[in-house]
């Protein structure tokens, strides 16, 4: 078995966290080219505040993200910046579409999401899990 761990400074470790993000109203809005822009814009986020992301994918009113990250973050931080981030940038590339979904602007996730975190005896199945999803 094989186990990596991130080292950085006097640290050493390896924190996953399966993270589970629902639209608003479970509004099925994750479809084509909505999930294909949203799965890129995750990545850039993911890239501009030091996270790896190991695997995406979304489902129609969902998206399950599973990502690496260092012991400075706190998952809770690490939701707020994925939902603001995330919002912001498909308000401006969608505005038709999601203004005809919620009448208050800026709207596009639900108010709580699911984390758990996660060890490397399952990392294999939730990313399966995961890569399976829609």
């Amino acid at each position: 078995m094989e186990y990596t761990y991130n080292h950085r400074n006097r640290r050493k470790n390896s924190l996953k966290v399966h993270i589970v993000l629902v639209t608003k109203y479970r509004k099925q809005l994750l479809k084509d080219a909505v999930a294909d822009t949203l799965k890129q814009k995750i990545h850039d986020i993911s890239i501009a505040h030091g996270y790896e992301i190991l695997a995406i994918e979304t489902d129609k009113d969902h998206l399950h993200l599973l990502l690496s990250y260092d012991t400075t973050d706190k998952v809770c931080n690490i939701v707020k910046i994925l939902k603001q981030e995330s919002t912001y940038y498909l308000w401006m590339q969608y505005p038709d579409l999601l203004r005809k979904q919620y009448w208050k602007k800026r709207i596009l996730w639900s108010d709580g999401y699911f984390a758990c975190s996660i060890g490397d005896v399952s990392l294999a199945t939730i990313q399966q899990y995961i890569e399976n999803q829609g």
